[in-house]
């Protein structure tokens, strides 16, 4: 997946950068960020350690992010929308591969990811969450969830009604999945084996009884 990169309708800068060099100078410096956070944890996630770590002055990294909430809420955007993007991804593929095990199929995709993204787990598991990431964490659940919505959709999984119900169960799908997940991940750096074919078993079972009784009305 590439990078930290800073999406300027989802992240909450200062000012949002027009030119194509100041572009350029706040993913060198959210790439900093990242290092840091990764190499020293989120404690040191500081605008002077940033700066430094980016090589540029403190004064050009405030114009858009001016504390360490700032760079935390950046980083967690660029997280938030990869991750979308691989779940758009998928979508696409569902409906095209026509999987047979859609939950396998995503459990592993997502964890394929978390093992190259130590930046998401270092804030992931980590203490320094902002109250404006939190809040992005749940509207990012939400989309998530969407996204497991269509790829049920795709596959005419049991030929399920397209309603709120179905777009609430999904979203208990990916609540219980990233708390297993976060429990997989923090057991072994490669994700837990076992727990992730747990979470496996749990979610077929709960989607396939959620698709039984959601069915679309003739």
């Amino acid at each position: 997946m590439a990078r930290a990169t800073a999406d300027p309708d989802r992240t909450p800068l200062r000012r949002t950068p027009r030119q194509a060099r100041s572009r350029a100078r706040l993913a060198l410096v959210l790439a900093a960020a990242e290092r840091v956070l990764v190499d020293e944890g989120v404690e040191a996630l500081t605008t002077t350690r940033v700066a430094a770590e980016a090589g540029v002055s403190v004064g050009s990294l405030y114009q858009y992010l001016p504390d360490r909430d700032a760079l935390i809420d950046a980083l967690a955007a660029g997280y938030f929308t990869r991750l979308e993007a691989a779940m758009d991804d998928l979508v696409r593929a569902a409906a095209a591969e026509r999987w047979e095990d859609p939950v396998g199929v995503l459990v592993d995709a997502f964890a394929a990811i978390y093992r190259t993204e130590h930046g998401f787990r270092a804030l992931w598991f980590g203490s320094g969450l902002t109250e404006s990431t939190r809040a992005a964490d749940r509207e990012h659940k939400l989309r998530m969830a969407d996204g497991v919505r269509r790829v049920l959709l795709a596959l005419d999984a049991a030929d399920a009604a397209d309603d709120e119900a179905l777009a609430r169960s999904c979203h208990a799908a990916v609540l219980a999945a990233d708390a297993l997940a976060q429990e997989a991940f923090r057991r072994a750096p490669e994700g837990d084996g076992e727990m992730l074919q747990e979470a496996k078993v749990m979610l077929r079972a709960y989607l396939a009884e959620v698709m039984a009784r959601h069915p679309r009305q003739p």
